[in-house]
């Protein structure tokens, strides 16, 4: 027999799926306990509002992007390495494609989000440099440190954007 999965978590995964496909402003704690068939009650018994989801949700995509961004340890950077990379962030920013699509809004709502996501940021420019540098030194890219700190930081700035992009492009396909 399975284990039963926590409210809190069915609340947080409910909550992710209700964001990517109907965006985040658009879902209330209502609307979350509605969908669950729980009263309003339980659910901020877990949660005190719908910030609180969303801090959860963006811990764990923070979780996931740190557990892969970095270069490789005891080994020289592979061809193989820059595809790991690309499809692990595209799938970690489609499973959690509300944060990017109502970035600026989230922000903006929630000083702590903000100031958390943009040191997330930081790390992961950092990170992706160094992954970037791990490319040169193993002879698959010929660029010096300027090209390829702006590589890294073109390369953040389109990654970031994609999802926001298709939802302006194309109703059906961010949902």
């Amino acid at each position: 027999m399975a284990p039963r999965v926590k409210t809190s978590e069915r609340i947080v995964q409910t909550s992710l799926e209700l964001f990517n496909q109907q965006g985040e402003r658009s879902v209330s704690t209502n609307h979350i306990a509605a969908h669950m068939e729980i009263s309003p009650g339980n659910l901020y018994y877990h949660f005190p509002n719908k910030q609180a989801i969303i801090a959860v949700l963006f811990r764990e995509y923070e979780a996931l992007v740190d557990s892969f961004l970095r270069p490789p340890e005891g080994r020289a950077a592979t061809v193989q390495d820059k595809r790991f990379y690309l499809q692990a962030l595209l799938a970690g920013m489609w499973r959690y494609r509300f944060l990017h699509r109502d970035l600026e809004h989230l922000l903006e709502s929630d000083p702590e989000l903000a100031t958390g996501y943009r040191r997330f940021s930081q790390r992961c420019l950092i990170q992706g440099n160094a992954i970037y540098q791990g490319f040169v030194d193993a002879g698959i890219l010929k660029m010096d440190p300027i090209q390829t700190e702006a590589l890294t930081l073109n390369a953040w700035i389109i990654l970031t954007s994609w999802v926001r992009f298709l939802c302006t492009t194309n109703e059906n396909s961010a949902r």
